[in-house]
């Protein structure tokens, strides 16, 4: 790294090693942004944060900080020992996580949250009951309440769960889920949408079964168009959810999107998530097995042969600006897309509260992620009847009816780990999961572990987090 060019820009994070707060440098070094941080006791690191254009020192946002209206804990030991949340957190939860079981019908060498290989057991009703009630007391009812694990649908009460969310007064439900089930099932996706289930956040790694041999241990291609199916005849509105690995499918970024707009209504999205190294993966990384947001977002221009172009894409309205892409388009009859926003448009010099980029971003997720009030065909006949050669442009009312129908958000989140993450980011987060009991934690601090498994809050109570 050419020191005489860096610029540096301070913030804080932890040490891989024994997890305790450190200072830290984001370093400019030409296109490229690395997280240089040093621990007295166990030495220097140094990770790269973003490759290439967009810069990052243009990809921001600026937002009024936000306190959430009702904080579970104090500050203590300080960020991000306090998480509850504190009183010193900055934004409003748009999406609170239920981990609803530890089990899973898979094994995946890569995990969030190594599911599979608790002994603990399954929350009871009463459990979900109490969290639901606390994140009511804390969020209100607005947010998106996301039901994952492990894989979820292992529970046979999973529909008395959803039938509990709805009752608790919350618009949006979401499954964080393989698909495993629901393409097994026929009915189960019914049996869902009939409880209350607005939308479906499904892993989808690729289009062939290489990648998800690599990335999941078997060929699974064949189920997740049987799901994705499914769901769509069921009126379930699903989210393809790629976790990109370099070498292993970021080439495969252009497929993975027109398979997604193939499909569109049904289909309402792809949301890519760069691999992160907590959990559970195969050995701790080095910087050529990291895939930043930028380069994500140039391989969509590339890989949809400027399709979707970069200027479409823009910083995020409710978490920090370094966590997120998203761009939002209209799937058009001849097989183009326009889009409906870009960086110029959304990104300006003006603050704006927090508190309204969560209410924003939570009432696009409920409209966006949830199946249109149309017909929708099933996913073997979605795309087959596009005129694709096709050059006329839609007529203004064509356009406007297509807008209601067909939307299809493109989105991209990384996720941090013990050697990127950064607490100004994390006092940032709006995507909390709900600890066993009831605190909410940033997403990103509650997966987190230190580099030799050791996890930050993840298994552990309150009281048990300290530096």
């Amino acid at each position: 790294m050419n020191e005489a060019v860096a610029k540096p820009w301070s913030t804080e994070s932890l040490c891989p090693v024994c997890l305790k707060r450190i200072s830290a440098e984001r370093v400019i070094d030409g296109q490229e942004v690395w997280l240089v941080k040093s621990c007295p006791e166990h030495g220097e690191t140094r990770t790269v944060l973003w490759r290439g254009e967009p810069d990052l020192p243009g990809w921001q946002r600026p937002k009024i900080p936000s306190q959430p209206p009702v904080c579970f804990t104090e500050p203590q030991f300080g960020c991000p020992y306090d998480c509850g949340l504190c009183s010193n957190h900055g934004q409003h939860s748009c999406s609170a996580l239920f981990e609803i079981t530890s089990r899973c019908n898979m094994n995946c060498p890569v995990c969030f949250a190594d599911s599979g290989s608790s002994a603990e057991s399954d929350p009871s009703l009463d459990t979900i009951e109490t969290w639901l009630k606390s994140v009511r007391r804390a969020c209100g009812d607005h947010i998106v309440i996301q039901l994952s694990g492990g894989e979820p649908t292992v529970r046979e009460d999973l529909p008395d769960i959803i039938r509990m969310v709805r009752a608790e007064g919350f618009g949006f439900v979401q499954v964080n889920t393989n698909g495993l089930r629901l393409s097994g099932d026929p009915a189960y996706a019914g049996q869902l949408q009939e409880a209350g289930l607005t939308s479906v956040f499904l892993q989808f790694d690729g289009t062939t079964d290489e990648v998800y041999r690599r990335l999941r241990g078997r060929t699974l291609l064949d189920e997740k168009v049987q799901a994705i199916e499914n769901c769509m005849q069921s009126r379930l509105g699903v989210v393809l959810v790629p976790t990109l690995v370099p070498g292993l499918n970021q080439d495969d970024i252009g497929n993975i999107l027109r398979f997604g707009m193939e499909r569109a209504p049904g289909v309402r999205g792809v949301h890519f998530q760069p691999v992160s190294y907590f959990g559970r993966y195969p050995s701790a990384p080095d910087n050529t097995q990291r895939l930043t947001l930028p380069e994500i977002i140039r391989a969509i221009e590339q890989q949809t042969e400027e399709l979707m172009k970069v200027e479409d894409f823009a910083p995020p309205g409710c978490e920090h600006s370094h966590c997120s892409f998203h761009g939002n388009f209209v799937v058009l009859d001849n097989g183009k897309v326009m889009p409906l926003s870009s960086q110029n448009a959304t990104c300006c010099n003006k603050p704006s509260p927090a508190a309204e980029g969560a209410m924003k971003s939570t009432r696009f997720l409920t409209h966006q992620w949830a199946a249109p009030e149309i017909e929708m065909p099933p996913a073997s006949k979605a795309g087959k009847e596009k005129c694709c050669d096709c050059s006329e442009p839609p007529s203004l009312d064509d356009f406007l009816n297509r807008i209601k129908t067909h939307t299809f958000a493109v989105s991209g989140m990384a996720f941090q780990d013990v050697w990127n993450v950064d607490l100004e980011r994390t006092r940032n987060c709006c995507i909390h999961v709900v600890a066993p009991d009831g605190r909410l934690v940033p997403f990103c601090l509650y997966n987190l572990t230190s580099a030799d498994g050791h996890p930050l809050y993840r298994g552990k109570s309150h009281a048990d987090i300290a530096p």
